[in-house]
């Protein structure tokens, strides 16, 4: 009788004991940790607690949190400070929701789009506030550093679950066609010849317009044709219609181009538009060469030489 209890309490014994050691093996075992979407790193990360701060607001939380995937250009704080000292406002609390809301979409474009496939060009953002809905763009330029609309990179590649942050060092405001044109180079002497006319706060009106835009090298190679070096060579009174010549009313984007004369913002002028299976060609020999570069107030396309009336 006692070798019966005996044996029972050792079988009692064990089975506690590979209880315990079971119960300790399970707590070692290492936990894996969830992977967190742009919102919570945002939200983990010190550097973005404005923007955090702003897209909670905003109330944009949920939908940068969903599948995605996006690619965010992430003001940081001393970001936003900069941009707060320019509206001359003390904080996220001082704007409104529906301020906020175009500026951050601003900096999301849709894709997983890490630094090593970033190239210089225009994409579309998630801000859809420009004429006809259509996507307001940011130019990418992608040299020694890649910037956003002239917001410099300063951290890439801060992986998410459903995307990628690349941090940089400006708030990015959704670009007007005069700012369109300001950020990106080859533009650069159109951009002389719009602020000598005097046509900067006309151009940045509410329009909208759409404006086809002589490159550097148009301007290059009309300025050979009148014996120039420059626009600095040019009055402002030559130069006025001469742009004039270049700017439709309304937004008129590529899918919405057809053959005919349209009207210009010159008084009494139009342009003929050619439109075939090689492109659009306007006046018989001036190519389309880019198209739908959307702003706030209007649409660019590109061409590759400059419209005389």
């Amino acid at each position: 009788m006692k070798t019966i209890i005996l044996k029972s309490v050792i079988i009692m014994m064990s089975l506690i004991s590979l209880s315990i050691l079971a119960s300790c093996t399970k707590d070692e075992e290492p936990q894996v940790e969830k992977p967190k979407n742009i919102v919570e790193v945002a939200s983990g990360d010190a550097r973005f607690s404005i923007l955090v701060e702003a897209v909670v607001k905003a109330d944009l939380a949920s939908a940068l949190s969903g599948t995605g995937p996006f690619t965010v250009f992430a003001p940081t704080n001393d970001a936003f400070e900069v941009l707060f000292d320019q509206l001359g406002v003390s904080g996220i609390a001082d704007i409104d929701a529906a301020t906020l809301k175009p500026i951050l979409l601003n900096h999301v474009i849709s894709g997983n789009i890490k630094s090593s496939a970033i190239s210089t060009g225009y994409a579309a953002t998630l801000n859809t506030t420009a004429p006809g809905n259509n996507a307001v763009k940011v130019f990418v330029n992608k040299g020694s550093d890649v910037k956003v609309d002239g917001s410099k990179v300063i951290v890439a590649d801060v992986m998410a679950s459903n995307g990628v942050i690349h941090a940089i060092d400006k708030v990015i405001l959704p670009a007007n066609i005069v700012t369109h044109a300001i950020n990106n180079p080859n533009f650069s002497i159109l951009v002389e010849a719009v602020v000598k006319a005097g046509l900067v706060d006309a151009l940045s009106g509410a329009g909208p317009f759409t404006v086809f835009a002589p490159t550097n090298d148009a301007f290059t190679a009309l300025f050979a044709v009148l014996g120039v070096s420059g626009i600095s060579d040019l009055t402002a009174e030559q130069l006025t219609p001469i742009l004039l010549y270049h700017v439709v009313s309304g937004n008129v984007v590529s899918s919405q181009v057809s053959n005919g004369s349209v009207p210009t913002l010159k008084d009494g002028s139009s342009l003929n538009v050619m439109v075939s299976a090689m492109g659009v060609k306007l006046n018989t020999d001036v190519n389309v060469i880019a198209t739908d570069v959307q702003g706030t107030n209007g649409v660019i396309h590109a061409i590759d030489a400059v419209l005389l009336p």
